[in-house]
């Protein structure tokens, strides 16, 4: 079962003439939150929900945010990837975001799938931190991502076709 934290003000966005978009945005904790957290001064005007795991510092920085809590473990338990299959379904067909983003891990693929089969745009931000070889949550979510991006240039020549955003972090 899904939980939700957060308040309606912080769901309301304060938009400033442009369009609203609603942004689903699936991550594991640590790191790959705290790089999402510095695109705030984007996503800050959007509606947005968030899918993410129970743990201290997710629910610190989410405060006051909308939050959808996945199952965890994900790596190599298949079990919680059936759970998260049918979290992404459930996520996606209730919210019906206008994009879903991530930058990993393991969470973020079955809402990858979930969201190509019902024609959701993706974005995947590959971590800073992985300039020497792939990482096996973008090996996955490539094929379902509508826009991969990276922040090195040494990462374009991993996954050539990828577009160059630079640092986030």
């Amino acid at each position: 079962m899904a939980v939700e934290v957060g308040s309606d003000a912080a769901r309301q966005g304060q938009g400033k003439g442009r369009r609203r978009l609603h942004l689903l945005f699936v991550t594991s904790t640590g790191g790959h939150l705290a790089q999402l957290m510095q695109l705030e001064s984007w996503w800050r005007e959007h509606e947005r929900t968030w899918v993410t795991f129970d743990k201290p510092d997710a629910r610190s920085v989410l405060e006051g945010e909308r939050v959808v809590l996945a199952h965890h473990p994900t790596t190599r338990h298949l079990g919680n990837l059936a759970r998260n299959a049918r979290l992404a379904r459930s996520v996606l067909g209730r919210y019906r975001p206008d994009v879903v983003l991530s930058t990993g891990a393991g969470v973020a693929l079955p809402f990858f799938v979930a969201a190509r089969a019902l024609r959701i745009p993706t974005v995947y931000l590959e971590v800073y931190d992985r300039v020497d070889s792939v990482t096996m949550t973008g090996r996955l979510c490539r094929p379902f991502s509508s826009a991969f991006c990276v922040q090195w240039p040494e990462q374009v020549e991993l996954y050539p076709g990828s577009e160059l955003v630079g640092m986030v972090l």
